[in-house]
């Protein structure tokens, strides 16, 4: 039998030995968690909706998987994107194109991207009243319609995208972490509802794209004549039955900054 002096022994034997802690490791990769948790949350393919309610703080903005690469490059040929339909079963179907979602539609210096319509008939209508140009924000209203022939049931972000321009190139976007909130989509054909909107006049660069937040203090743009575009991931159950991310834009409309 063994002895209490035995068994001490033992315990004392198997008593595992625990490394120190590299706390500037852990620092490392707590701070590339939290780095990816934006594109992590934004990546859902599915989303919970009754009417509109709060699911998560982080980026709704990346609904729909990106086609840009790490170096920001995309697939489409620049200034271009489809409005086709996203299977959201995760599987490669034939015919199915992936959209760069509406946050990375158009991206600081470069050309506005043109989108063919939607299939589904959804249209954005953005409309700004003018405003000073050096305002911090400039507030608006963007109606999203039902110009298609059938009923459409979904969701959305609680706001679209804005993209403020001049002669095709853009000025800014739309940035920034946002409150997953879902908005119920119930469009009847004709019918139409609005979301309220703002942009920032001010001018980005590349390098702001490479972060959620962009650079304090941009430049504001100088008095004159500009166009706002809207896009907008909308979340909607098919004819398949099967459920599609539809990238829903429209024509840009100009607005006066004095």
């Amino acid at each position: 039998m063994s002895t209490e002096s035995d068994l001490a022994s033992l315990f004392a034997d198997s008593t595992p030995t625990l490394a120190p802690v590299d706390l500037q490791r852990v620092l490392r990769r707590s701070s590339r968690r939290r780095g990816g948790q934006r594109m992590a949350i934004g990546g859902a393919t599915t989303l919970a909706v009754a009417g509109i309610g709060v699911a998560s703080v982080a980026g709704i903005r990346g609904l729909t998987p990106s086609m840009t690469s790490g170096g920001g490059t995309s697939s489409l040929a620049p200034g271009t994107a489809s409005g086709s339909l996203l299977p959201l079963n995760g599987g490669a179907t034939d015919g199915a194109i992936q959209l760069a979602p509406a946050s990375r539609l158009n991206l600081c210096g470069g050309t506005v991207a043109e989108v063919a319509p939607s299939p589904s008939g959804l249209v954005l209508s953005p409309q700004f009243d003018s405003a000073d140009a050096s305002s911090a924000l400039v507030t608006g209203t963007v109606t999203l319609t039902n110009t298609g022939a059938a009923s459409i049931t979904g969701s959305s972000a609680v706001t679209p995208e804005i993209t403020l321009s001049k002669d095709g190139r853009v000025l800014w976007h739309s940035n920034g972490a946002m409150i997953a909130m879902a908005r119920t989509i119930e469009l009847a054909p004709g019918a139409s509802t609005s979301f309220t909107a703002s942009f920032a006049p001010v001018t980005c660069g590349v390098e702001d794209d490479e972060s959620d937040l962009f650079r304090e203090n941009l430049p504001h743009v100088a008095p004159g004549v500009y166009q706002v575009s809207a896009a907008l991931d909308v979340t909607r159950v098919g004819n398949d039955p099967q459920v599609v991310i539809d990238l829903v834009t429209g024509a840009s409309s100009s607005v006066t900054l004095r």
